[in-house]
């Protein structure tokens, strides 16, 4: 990692980084879409999740800027993660993570998740939580995340259709 370094995002940044993300999340929302009830994809994704992922992660940059890290290879974003804290429960928070396709399994992400641990750690917090969805699209990531030392703790998540 040592052409890798991590940066606070800045504006111009933002049409790469949800280029990042759509490219990343492709091969996951494959595999969700087909795992989930249909109701329930079809009420979060009525234009596709692709115009719903865009959006969320436009709309994000936008209010939570300054809680986004990019990791960069020179002048390429090659991935970024996203970091809240909760004084409240001496806890933080990785929100979001990517990596972009041609840099996944290489380190990237550890890389990212070691700089979110030591943001957090020196803000105070006592331990960090990472969320994620139990579907096949998203194995990889609760593999990690557990490889990471992350002990899951279950939900349950229902829905109805009405």
């Amino acid at each position: 990692m040592n052409d890798v370094e991590i940066v606070p995002y800045r504006q111009g940044d933002k049409q790469a980084v949800i280029d990042l993300a759509i490219a990343a999340w492709m091969p996951v929302f494959a595999k969700t879409e087909n795992e989930v009830p249909r109701f329930v994809y079809d009420t979060f994704y009525p234009n596709g999740w692709e115009a719903r992922q865009r959006a969320d992660v436009a709309e994000l940059l936008e209010t939570a800027s300054q809680s986004i890290w990019l990791a960069r290879r020179g002048r390429e974003t090659i991935g970024f993660i996203g970091i809240r804290l909760h004084p409240e429960d001496r806890m933080g928070e990785i929100y979001i993570l990517a990596v972009a396709p041609p840099y996944q399994r290489m380190g990237i992400g550890r890389y990212l998740m070691n700089f979110a641990e030591e943001h957090i750690r020196s803000a105070g917090m006592k331990m960090i939580m990472v969320e994620t969805i139990g579907d096949g699209g998203h194995e990889p990531a609760r593999k990690a995340y557990e490889h990471f030392g992350f002990e899951r703790w279950p939900v349950a998540r229902y829905f109805k259709v009405l």
